[in-house]
């Protein structure tokens, strides 16, 4: 089983235009409404390939209600923690080949609220199973929050992929999570490296079992800490790619969840296996219209074409 939390969520809107331009007034061409949040765009584009996945997190309000209807509506498991407070909405606008977005803060989520989500989390996973712990953490969240979460996952013998930043993705470092996934900036933010080697092999030493960092057009990279000490990987497309790249690092967690659930098999052997797909799965989500889609066609038409070469971290 693979269960995406998601601990501040979103009802999504997207908005279309030709162009934005700032003070101006915009005549919008099309307005898409979806449940989101990072976690649950996981959900969707794992639901999307044929995986079954489980969303919990903490939902609150009618925005909250609003969001569940909507994945209950496609076939999305749900396990929410209520809270008081609204869940937040987002705004994103795409224009041209760029993409703006614009995010309320969401309900304050204090320590109570974390204990439960970690008692239900697991009772949800067992042994085997894949955890993805996805965006930011909502105000009022404890410093320990995030570490807790992780660990008592881990200590139901199930494996923990992160997509956060700051504070929290040290804390999951920390933990031990078996696999954090930030982007560019996240790394440099969250160890003041600008080197992203350097700044990857940090939070190893911080515990983390592996570190996959999205570097947009670049693709991947990956340094795992294994048997024969750390290894690094990296993969990119082999096109170039136009579109919305709002889902695209949501997309290549779910590509690693899908193989985090090979049982009994190493990190070193699991990740750099999934690599390549995962870059095909988020340059499928670039040509999808908003984040949690994919455009399955070009997944499996890229999936064999991504150019991917070993490298000493050093």
């Amino acid at each position: 089983m693979i269960l995406t939390v998601t601990p501040n969520p979103a009802l999504d809107i997207t908005y279309t235009i030709p162009r934005l331009e700032v003070g101006g007034v915009h005549r919008v061409g099309t307005v898409v409404e979806a449940p989101g949040g990072k976690g649950v765009n996981v959900a969707r584009v794992l639901t999307q390939l044929g995986e079954a996945a489980t969303c919990t997190g903490f939902l609150g309000g009618s925005t909250g209600r609003r969001l569940a209807s909507d994945l209950d509506a496609a076939g999305i498991r749900q396990a929410w923690v209520s809270v008081d407070g609204e869940t937040r909405r987002t705004v994103t606008v795409v224009s041209d080949d760029d993409a703006t977005m614009f995010t309320e803060p969401g309900p304050v989520v204090d320590a109570t609220c974390w204990e439960q989500l970690s008692t239900r989390t697991a009772e949800l996973v067992r042994a085997g199973d894949a955890l993805t712990i996805s965006g930011s953490l909502p105000p009022g969240t404890p410093e320990h929050g995030l570490g807790d979460l992780v660990r008592a996952v881990a200590a139901r013998g199930a494996r923990a992929v992160v997509d956060t930043s700051g504070h929290g993705l040290r804390a999951a470092a920390d933990a031990g999570a078996h696999v954090l996934k930030p982007n560019d900036a996240e790394l440099r933010d969250a160890t003041g490296e600008e080197d992203v080697v350097a700044g990857a092999r940090r939070l190893l030493d911080r515990g983390a079992g592996s570190v996959l960092v999205s570097r947009g057009a670049d693709g991947l990279l990956l340094l795992v800490r294994g048997a024969r000490g750390v290894r690094g990987w990296r993969a990119r497309p082999a096109e170039i790619l136009r579109g919305n790249p709002t889902g695209a690092g949501d997309a290549a967690v779910a590509a690693v969840a899908r193989a985090l659930t090979q049982v009994g098999a190493p990190l070193e052997a699991v990740l750099p296996a999934c690599v390549a797909d995962a870059v095909a799965l988020s340059g499928a989500a670039v040509l999808a219209p908003m984040a949690g889609a994919v455009d399955v066609a070009a997944y499996e038409r890229m999936r064999t074409r991504i150019v991917m070469d070993e490298f000493s971290p050093g």
